[in-house]
């Protein structure tokens, strides 16, 4: 005897909220971002269905996207999840110095264009200073 299994489709509503949780986000944060109350973005993570622009300017706001939050679900989230830290476990990047020295190389270049904008900016002050000065 054959038991089906297939569970019913979660509402796109559901699926935005779950997205907007995992992503570290309030309703307020979306609703903002879609110029909208808190309590329409909640009867919109209630909804069964939303119209597909509306859904573009959700996924751009949650920073994914529209193919991604449309097939959105759980089970697909932990096996990503899973198979993320295996490869970052058998990786030879396994060394906490070395991903320390990954993730912080971005940041050090930022600081570095950051102060010689700013000496740029103090350079620019000083000759403006001196012509001032001179008048």
């Amino acid at each position: 005897m054959e038991t089906n299994t297939k569970s019913k489709p979660t509402f796109i509503g559901r699926k935005i909220e779950r997205v907007r949780k995992l992503r570290g986000m309030t309703q307020e944060d979306v609703a903002a971002g879609l110029g909208i109350s808190k309590q329409a973005l909640s009867k919109l993570e209630q909804s069964e269905t939303i119209d597909e622009d509306r859904l573009n300017q959700i996924a751009s706001i949650l920073g994914v996207t529209l193919d991604g939050l449309q097939k959105f679900n759980d089970e697909s989230v932990l096996n990503n999840t899973n198979n993320f830290y295996e490869a970052v476990n058998n990786s030879s990047v396994n060394n906490a110095y070395e991903c320390t020295t990954v993730i912080n190389n971005p940041v050090e270049k930022i600081i570095e264009l950051y102060e010689s904008l700013l000496k740029s900016e103090r350079e620019k002050v000083e000759i403006l200073l001196s012509k001032n000065k001179s008048q």
